[in-house]
C-alpha cells in the first residue's frame, strides 16, 4: 500500500476511520511503504521536489507535500498497516551522493523508531505493527555494512534491501546477497522492489523471504502474463497473438470486446501465478 499516494489524495483520515483491512476486504497482513521510493522516483530522478536532513518536499500539481520521518510513521499507524517502513533516502545504485543518503537514512530511521515508540506506547499485547529499517548504500559494500550495523543498533523487527535492485536490466545479485548476509537471521529479510518471478526465486535463494512489486498487476494491465512451464515461469505478451496458450487466446479476444474485464481477469491470473510461486517457495 502506497503511503505517499494516500497522503497526496487526502485519504489518510478515511483509512483511519474505516481501517485498511476493511477497506480492502482483506484479512491478511498488509505492508505500507513510507514514501521513500517516491523520494527516488519523484525527487532524485525527475527533480519534482527537494530533500534535506529534516524532510522530503514534493512538488506535484501545484501542491507542496512535506514528508518527515515522524509524519511517515504517523500516517502508516493511522492507516492500520501490519508492517510499516522507516522513511529513507532511496537512491540509484551508483548515485554519487550515496554517503549522504546512508547518513540521512540512519538518522531518519532513528527518528522513525522514536516516533513509533511514542505513538504506540499505549498499545498493549501483540497489536503493534512491525517496524522495518531499510539498508541503503548502493553497490558500496562498506556503506551497506555501515548502514546495516547502525540500523541493527537502533533495533527493528525486520530489515530491507533499499535502493534500486536492478542495473542495466539485471538483478544486482552480488550486493543483494551481501546485504542479506548483514541482516540478523532471526529477523525478516525483505527484498524491496524485487518482483519478476525468476528474480524472486533468486532472492529467495539468497536468503530473502519477503518481496513486493507492482509487476503482477501492472504487467497484467499492459497485456503481459506469466505462465508456469515445468519449474520455470515464462512471460507472454498478449499482443503477439500467442494462440498456443488457451488463456492468451481467450484474453486476446476479450480485450477486443471488453478491455476492463480483460484487465481484471489478467490481473487475477498473474496474482494466481504469484500465489502458486510463494506456496512452492514455502514448501
Amino acid at each position: 500500500m502506497n503511503t505517499y499516494h494516500l497522503f497526496k489524495h487526502n485519504l489518510i483520515e478515511k483509512m483511519e476511520r474505516i481501517g485498511i483491512h476493511k477497506y480492502m476486504d482483506l484479512n491478511l497482513p498488509i505492508i505500507s511503504d513510507s514514501g521513500g521510493f517516491q523520494v527516488f522516483s519523484l525527487i532524485h530522478k525527475t527533480g519534482n521536489g527537494s530533500i534535506d536532513d529534516k524532510k522530503a518536499t514534493f512538488f506535484i500539481d501545484d501542491k507542496k507535500i512535506e514528508l518527515t520521518p515522524e509524519k511517515a510513521i504517523e500516517i502508516q499507524l493511522k492507516i492500520g498497516a501490519d508492517i510499516i517502513m522507516c522513511l529513507d533516502d532511496c537512491r540509484h545504485a551508483d548515485d554519487k551522493q550515496m554517503l549522504a543518503s546512508v547518513k540521512r537514512t540512519i538518522d531518519w530511521a532513528r527518528r522513525c523508531k522514536k516516533e513509533y515508540l511514542r505513538l504506540t506506547r499505549e498499545i498493549k499485547g501483540g497489536k503493534k505493527p512491525l517496524l522495518f529499517g531499510i539498508i541503503q548504500g548502493g553497490e558500496d559494500k562498506k556503506l551497506r555494512r555501515y548502514c546495516a550495523e547502525k540500523l541493527i543498533e537502533i533495533g527493528f523487527d525486520g530489515y530491507a534491501f533499499g535502493g534500486w535492485p536492478m542495473k542495466d536490466g539485471k538483478l544486482l545479485k552480488e550486493i543483494l546477497k551481501y546485504t542479506a548476509s548483514l541482516m540478523p537471521d532471526d529477523k525478516i529479510k525483505y527484498a524491496m522492489g524485487v518482483g519478476k518471478p525468476n528474480d524472486i526465486i533468486k532472492c529467495w535463494n539468497l536468503g530473502y523471504n519477503l518481496f513486493d512489486c507492482v509487476i503482477p498487476t501492472r504487467d497484467a494491465r499492459h497485456k503481459r502474463l506469466f505462465f508456469w512451464r515445468g519449474k520455470k515461469i515464462i512471460e507472454v505478451n498478449v499482443r503477439k497473438k500467442n494462440f498456443k496458450i488457451k488463456e492468451v487466446r481467450r484474453l486476446y479476444e476479450l480485450w477486443k470486446k471488453d478491455s476492463n474485464e480483460a484487465r481484471r481477469q489478467a490481473t487475477m491470473h498473474n496474482l494466481r501465478v504469484y500465489s502458486e510461486l510463494m506456496k512452492k517457495l514455502r514448501r
